[in-house]
């Protein structure tokens, strides 16, 4: 014991020890981070994807308490903003791994059904996620012929 504290009260000693209460602080500080910090489903809950309606281009938006479904733009500068839809089909009906971000007329107020401008297939409000286990969503063509020129509702999925 005596050996230690004669090290601690030489100048090495007390460089030691500063240093070690510096990383101490650091290691504390990163666990009260990571800790109290914002959390990955956090983020994934308030973080989005949106389109801006004037110029079809797409930008990252953290939703905040007493947000309206449409968004100040940094594009327009107004509220034009709207909540994008992922597509994860590609043209020949299978999934992929990054989507294409479509806006959706239904969010819009335009009539008629939305595709989606990469691989021309439906995209709903809540577009479910690509999967093997169904057929994809149809083609432009495939819904209009299963709704006689377009009018109905949702093509049928078989």
């Amino acid at each position: 014991m005596a050996g230690l504290r004669e090290f601690f009260d030489s100048s090495t000693g007390k460089i030691a020890a500063m240093v070690f209460g510096v990383v101490a602080l650091i290691i504390a500080g990163i666990a009260m981070w990571r800790t109290l910090g914002s959390s990955e489903p956090g983020a994934l809950s308030t973080d989005r994807v949106y389109i801006d309606s004037e110029t079809g281009k797409t930008f990252n938006y953290t939703i905040k308490a007493g947000d309206l479904s449409v968004v100040k733009s940094p594009y327009t500068g107004k509220n034009t903003g709207v909540e994008a839809e992922r597509c994860y089909w590609t043209k020949d009906g299978k999934p992929k791994k990054n989507p294409t971000f479509v806006l959706v007329n239904q969010k819009i107020g335009k009539p008629g059904p939305t595709f989606c401008p990469d691989c021309g297939r439906l995209v709903v409000p809540l577009n479910p996620p690509a999967s093997t286990m169904g057929p994809p969503p149809p083609t432009k063509e495939e819904y209009e012929k299963n709704n006689k020129g377009g009018r109905g509702g949702a093509a049928p999925q078989d």
